[in-house]
Order: structure tokens, then C-alpha cells, then sequence
């Protein structure tokens, strides 16, 4: 099963490719600033979250972190533009298959292809931003050395996790449409529940504990302690995430695979 998966989406690898190109372009075709948009967006945010917290939040970094000049910047970028990749993807997987519905229904494909496409093309926008910030590391000397090698397991895992979520919500959404609005809502207080703008020590120690049910905590933090550390992070306490992303894809394709002919009737 998993072998005529592969074997369909390398058969229709054109069809991925050129959707990816074409949302790209249709996105700024009549833009004056084009592509540009794709930074000013997420640079915007981080401007004013970095002016407002900055003073109040970096003398609460831990340990050397506190004394540095740009170490709020680093953390806040840290999580906001890994936390976006995992925003981009599950937003646009739980609302994929509604939004291609013309051409689910006119056209034969492997419609796993779909997910594919999100993925990267939420991938595109990642490399964007996050090849600027690398450059601002460097330019600031704050670059983390061999470390940030550890970053690719760690986008990996993510991918891994959202994709799988971004399924089971992509197909539920298409039977029960209250299921888009509900992660919509649920994904910004999820946002504000991980310590991302916040450091974790200016949380109270009952609300730590918590944080222990929020997968995306520890994934966060693995980021952080990368890039504003330059230090590995604990992989061990990634096993969660790992595991739920691994469960979270067997499942989506299994909910995929099986509703598939009601997904095309239904819309």
C-alpha cells in the first residue's frame, strides 16, 4: 500500500511541482512588492512584538542569554517562524480538500497529492524567511555553529506532526465543517499556551506543569536552545511529539484512504 502511495505521487511529481509554482505566482502576480510580501509579513510582527516585550521580557532569558543584545530577538524568532511553518501547515491542510473540491471532482489523481502540495509550499515561505534570519545570525555574530545542524530532525519532527494533524482535520472538515472554525480558534490560544513570546521561567510553577500536555512546548524549546544557546537539545524529550506525529499520519491516512469515495460525494 505504501510502496503504490509513493509510486502515484512520484507518477504526478509535474502536477505538485507546477501547483506549487503557480500558487507561488498567483500570490503576487498583481502585487507591487511581490514576493516581498512573503518577509515583510512575518518581519512586521516580529518588529513590534520585539519592541513591545523586549525590555520587559529579555532580562528573563536564563542564564548568559540575558546580557546579550539581540537574545530576544533570536528567541522570539526562534519560535514565531518555526511556530508559522506548523500554523501554515495544518491551517491550509484542514481547509485543502473544500478548496480543491472543482478539481477533486473533475479530475483523477492520487489526492494525497494535495497535502503534498501544502506542505510545500508552506515549505517555500519557510525557506524565505528563515534564510534571512540565518543571515541576521551571521551579521550579528549570534550564528549557533554545528548545532544548527540539529534544526533538520527538529523540522522534520514538525513536519512530520502537522501534516499528520492537517489530514485527520482536512478530512473530518469536509463532513463536519464546524471542525475548521474550531482548530482556527483553538490554534491561537494553542499559540499562546507555548512558551514562544514568553520565556518558560516567567510562567508560575503550577502552570508548568501543564505545559507537559502541549507537544508543541518541547519542540519550541528545542529550537531555542539552539539557536539562542547554541547547544543540542534534550532529544529525548522529543519522543512525544515524534510518537504523536507518527500516530497523528497513520491515522490521517487511514481516515484518508477510507473516506475517500464519501469525501467526493460529500463535496
Amino acid at each position: 500500500m505504501a510502496a503504490a502511495l509513493l509510486q502515484g505521487i512520484w507518477r504526478y511529481r509535474g502536477f505538485i511541482l507546477g501547483s506549487v509554482q503557480r500558487e507561488f505566482q498567483s500570490k503576487y502576480r498583481n502585487s507591487l512588492f511581490g514576493a516581498a510580501w512573503t518577509v515583510l509579513n512575518p518581519l512586521a510582527m516580529i518588529v513590534v512584538y520585539t519592541v513591545i516585550f523586549s525590555q520587559v521580557m529579555g532580562s528573563r532569558l536564563a542564564g548568559a542569554a540575558a546580557t546579550q543584545t539581540y537574545a530576544y530577538s533570536i528567541y522570539l524568532c526562534a519560535g514565531t517562524l518555526t511556530w508559522a511553518l506548523f500554523a501554515e501547515i495544518t491551517g491550509r491542510s484542514q481547509s485543502v480538500f473544500l478548496e480543491n473540491a472543482n478539481l477533486i471532482k473533475k479530475l483523477q489523481f492520487p489526492r494525497i497529492c494535495l497535502p503534498i502540495i501544502v506542505v510545500l509550499n508552506a515549505g517555500v515561505n519557510f525557506i524565505i524567511i528563515f534564510g534571512l534570519f540565518t543571515v541576521f545570525l551571521l551579521a550579528t555574530g549570534n550564528f549557533p555553529g554545528w548545532t544548527f545542524v540539529g534544526l533538520l530532525p527538529l523540522l522534520l519532527i514538525e513536519i512530520l506532526f502537522a501534516i499528520g494533524l492537517g489530514m485527520i482535520l482536512g478530512v473530518l472538515n469536509v463532513f463536519f465543517r464546524d471542525v475548521g472554525q474550531f482548530f482556527t480558534i483553538l490554534l491561537q490560544f494553542w499559540f499562546w499556551f507555548t512558551p514562544i513570546v514568553y520565556p518558560l521561567t516567567t510562567l508560575p510553577e503550577a502552570v508548568r506543569g501543564w505545559l507537559v500536555f502541549n507537544p508543541m512546548a518541547a519542540l519550541m524549546h528545542a529550537y531555542q536552545t539552539i539557536l539562542l544557546h547554541g547547544q543540542w537539545p534534550e532529544w529525548a524529550s522529543l519522543w512525544p511529539i515524534t510518537l504523536l506525529g507518527l500516530a497523528c499520519c497513520a491515522l490521517g491516512l487511514r481516515l484518508f484512504r477510507k473516506r475517500a469515495g464519501e469525501m467526493v460525494d460529500e463535496l
